[in-house]
């Protein structure tokens, strides 16, 4: 293929996207029609390895308490990961946090708007960063995120898993040359929708598909080996017992998660991961807190990107007549029927969903 035709396919491409994103695409999603960098970079930011329709109630409910940057940037941790509460993946919400000071500081609370500093900002990588500016400015950067690499992958019959680097610098210039110069906004909404609706990872409606004609994968009727996969790994299982201290008044002792490691910020039920340590001791020597003897409760599974966490719960009577207090930084007494906010893991509400119908 010659470069002129390389480029007339490029263009048949991108034009057949469009096309099909005026007659079909997503236009009532809360964050669509928005040029506010800061409201369609909450969006993307959740949206990353998040469906679309679990995102919406949290980024509505998110907006309305932190409604710009300034408000973001001046909320204290607590307060930002209880409003990303049950969303998962949180490190993102404390980069996104973090992000924000940063803007406030540097950026005079203005969000940037070249490339080199937006992806400057923690939490923000190519081609999320390249979707904020394509919709807040229009300007042509292409994104490669899942469902681009899907679409490119089996249009173009890309071999390789798209993690491997060579694969992966293959597929960004693949999405450069398709992206277009103007219309950049639709496009880059165009590509997704056209990923999340018909190119899909499971059972692709090639038959609604705009670019199949030119689709190298359906030509060979071999569009389910693309994306090409890893050899998949066993799934590791890991245990633990999380401890139900419950005072008489039916509060439950809440510990701060350290800021780095799984749900970061949060706050959880006291933790432990080792089966040979003693739970009576535990709770003497490292909460100030003596407990007579124990319940287990049904176990939670609870999966994470890389591994299952099994978990059992232990309802634990407490004997010690005055608990210490609450000091708001690195223990908590929460109840569940309050109406009190905090930053909980889904997991721990599980739980407590779970003692609550077995009381």
């Amino acid at each position: 293929m010659t470069d002129q035709d390389a480029k007339a396919s490029s263009l048949h491409f991108t034009t057949s996207v469009l096309d099909w994103y005026d007659r079909f695409g997503r236009r009532n999603l809360p964050w669509h029609g928005q040029r506010d960098p800061y409201r369609i970079w909450v969006s993307e930011i959740m949206l990353q390895q998040t469906q679309v329709e679990t995102v919406i109630p949290y980024y509505r409910k998110f907006i309305r308490r932190f409604p710009d940057i300034a408000a973001l940037a001046g909320a204290d941790a607590d307060e930002v990961m209880v409003n990303w509460s049950g969303l998962g993946y949180y490190a993102r919400a404390r980069n996104l946090h973090r992000a924000a000071r940063r803007v406030c500081e540097r950026h005079d609370g203005r969000f940037p708007q070249t490339l080199e500093e937006v992806l400057d900002l923690p939490g923000i990588g190519r081609s999320t960063a390249g979707a904020i500016l394509a919709f807040s400015r229009d300007a042509r950067h292409p994104i490669l995120d899942g469902n681009v690499k899907r679409i490119l992958c089996r249009y173009h019959a890309v071999e390789g898993p798209p993690g491997n680097r060579a694969t992966e610098k293959r597929l960004w210039a693949l999405a450069d040359g398709h992206t277009p110069s103007d219309r950049v906004a639709e496009y880059t909404q165009a590509i997704m929708d056209l990923g999340s609706k018909i190119c899909r990872p499971r059972n692709p409606l090639c038959r609604d598909c705009p670019v199949r004609a030119g689709c190298r994968a359906h030509a060979r009727d071999e569009v389910g080996n693309y994306p090409a996969r890893k050899p998949p790994k066993a799934r590791p299982v890991k245990s633990c017992r999380m401890l139900l201290l419950r005072r008489t008044d039916g509060c439950f002792l809440l510990c701060k998660r350290p800021p780095k490691g799984i749900w970061g910020g949060l706050w959880s039920l006291p933790q432990l991961d080792d089966p040979h340590i003693d739970a009576t001791r535990y709770c003497l020597e490292a909460l100030g807190i003596d407990i007579g003897s124990g319940r287990e409760l049904e176990q939670v599974r609870h999966g994470f990107s890389h591994y299952d966490l099994v978990i059992t719960p232990v309802l634990c009577r407490i004997v010690t007549p005055q608990c210490p207090p609450s000091d708001r930084r690195e223990r908590l007494w929460y109840d569940p029927q309050g109406g009190q906010e905090a930053g909980l893991p889904a997991a721990v509400e599980r739980i407590f969903s779970l003692l609550d119908s077995q009381s």
